[in-house]
């Protein structure tokens, strides 16, 4: 599964922060390829407002 993120972390409450850390996201637009389990859909839902999911 690949995601973007859309948004800088700019602004973002500190808990967003790290969930898109732990993601492994670094700068804007950036497009990650993670596995599809449980745990990362998980982080994925909690900042869903700020990724695109790229099937």
């Amino acid at each position: 599964m690949k995601i973007k993120l859309k948004k800088s972390f700019i602004g973002l409450k500190p808990d967003q922060k790290r969930t898109l850390m732990a993601l492994g996201f670094k700068r804007p637009n950036q497009v990650l390829e993670v596995k599809d389990n449980p745990s990362i859909k998980g982080m994925i839902r909690k900042v869903n407002c700020f990724l695109e999911v790229i099937k």
